[in-house]
């Protein structure tokens, strides 16, 4: 008899991703080629033309597994654990495996590879339980981005790396990257459907990552995926000195701001780094204190385990059809989740993107008398905040005007902290500014305090004096001029005492 391939589950971490080559690549190596691989990464797999050919059987294993699984569920009378759920469906796929591997082994008239064996459990696991064919570029700690650019283009964009890289694909037709959608969006547990008639969707997968995809309906006949992963979903400001994102000075001014209940901004342009910035600062609020993020889609700014009583929100989409008054029916807007919060006794609202309406709610919010408030926002550069800001207000059609709009800032901002990304990929903040009221032509004043060392993307050096009220309450918040450089002290001081 055949002993079945001991499998115990997907490893830990797998093997990283292959790009893909030009042949005029591979005939002039270069770590800094179009297509070439970062340095760290290894050559391809040795039975990687084998493996190929293991999709489809693992496409059947998962129908079979899956099934199986449903047939077994009607019996119980209690559902099974995720967990129990898993490891029921090793031993079923071990099972097929083995059923698939005396198969071939007789078609190719010989024993097949071990390794092919596990990498085919694997996959098959994969398909049933994780990501399918994409799992392996998840599982890759360098990758940033993944741009499926319909089934037959899959792009791979590497921390610290200006071009992406092109790689084997997840899918074979469009039919089979829909069902791979389909599929994510079932194992984030996400209501939301992806068809013909909803041919756009958002999520957090169960990663962190977050997923938009387009139907070809409504793109280029092509079905575009972007995830965007989340490499540092621990992150924290000391963390963050330490990859050189932000300088020990700015750190410290910023964890006093937010300790000391100031309001706080977070801006730049897309894929800057925001949210993994806002998730820093908020490692600086009390562990105990019992604050409201609010989303439109989860990207975990925080966790119960590190703030037991945080109360996460998160939009809830319409399923189409239209209630009195002519609202969406079942829509819940980060505007109601802002609303809401005000009457939860939270001592802070956090908002993990303002693009639309729900900025006149944040705003309310951060000129009430609760103190504390962050959000990020998108803008080129700290300048663009305020008129950003302006234009979701006008955009807001509920009689607001710019001159509001300004005089809102003033009131409810406190500091600005904007991020930038260079040519290569590198995220650093850039920026720190005071809001220090309204200007004599109406606009929101400000200080410079931390201005980028090069004029551009270069690392936040101290620029302009803080104002002397506001230092003095960062410094009971426990900023330190001990802890500053002696140039910091002599830019935010006015020189030593």
């Amino acid at each position: 008899m055949r002993a079945e391939p001991a499998y115990n589950g997907p490893p830990a971490r797998r093997r990283p991703a292959v790009p893909l080559q030009s042949p005029a690549a591979a005939a002039h190596p270069s770590p800094h080629g179009q297509f070439g691989p970062p340095p760290e990464l290894p050559g391809p797999s040795a039975f990687q033309e084998q493996r190929t050919g293991i999709f489809r059987p693992a496409r059947s294993i998962k129908k079979v597994v899956l099934e199986q699984l449903r047939k077994e569920g009607e019996h119980r009378t209690a559902p099974l654990s995720q967990e129990a759920k898993e490891q029921r469906g090793r031993s079923l796929i071990n099972e097929q495996v083995a059923i698939w591997a005396d198969g071939h082994g007789v078609a190719v008239g010989g024993l097949v590879d071990p390794a092919l064996e596990r990498e085919l459990a694997s996959l098959a696991f994969d398909m049933c339980f994780r990501a399918g064919r994409l799992q392996r570029y998840l599982d890759d700690e360098q990758v940033e981005d993944i741009w499926i650019e319909g089934f037959e283009r899959v792009f791979l964009k590497y921390a610290g790396r200006p071009k992406a890289v092109q790689v084997e694909r997840v899918a074979d037709s469009e039919a089979e990257l829909h069902e791979l959608v389909r599929d994510l969006i079932s194992a984030s547990g996400h209501n939301r459907q992806f068809s013909t008639h909803s041919p756009q969707v958002e999520l957090e997968m169960r990663d962190g990552s977050r997923l938009q995809a387009m139907g070809p309906e409504i793109t280029d006949g092509r079905t575009h995926v972007t995830i965007r992963r989340h490499r540092y979903l621990d992150a924290s400001l000391p963390k963050l000195v330490q990859l050189g994102t932000v300088t020990q000075e700015a750190a410290d001014v910023l964890a006093a701001a937010v300790r000391g209940r100031f309001n706080v901004m977070v801006s730049g342009e897309a894929a800057a780094g925001k949210t993994t910035f806002l998730r820093a600062l908020l490692k600086e609020i009390d562990r105990e204190e019992r604050f409201g993020t609010a989303e439109t889609t989860f990207e975990s700014l925080t966790s119960p385990a590190f703030h037991p009583h945080v109360v996460p929100m998160q939009e809830r989409f319409t399923n189409g059809e239209r209630g009195s008054g002519g609202r969406a029916a079942g829509e819940i807007t980060l505007t109601d989740l802002i609303k809401a919060a005000k009457r939860m006794s939270l001592t802070r609202t956090i908002v993990g993107e303002v693009r639309g309406a729900e900025i006149t709610a944040m705003m309310d919010v951060m000129t009430s008398e609760r103190r504390g408030n962050m959000c990020t926002i998108h803008a080129a550069d700290p300048s663009a905040v305020f008129d950003r800001v302006a234009e979701l207000y006008l955009r807001a059609q509920e009689n607001f005007s710019e001159r509001l709009a300004y005089r809102q800032i003033a009131n409810g901002v406190h500091f600005i902290a904007h991020l930038s990304v260079d040519d290569h990929g590198v995220r650093r903040l850039t920026h720190i500014w005071e809001v220090t009221g309204v200007t004599p032509d109406g606009r929101p004043g400000h200080n410079e305090i931390f201005g980028p060392s090069d004029g551009f993307t270069g690392p936040a050096v101290p620029r302009d004096r803080m104002s002397a009220p506001r230092m003095r309450q960062l410094t009971a918040a426990g900023l330190s001029a001990d802890l500053l450089s002696a140039q910091a002290v002599s830019y935010l001081y006015g020189g030593p005492a």
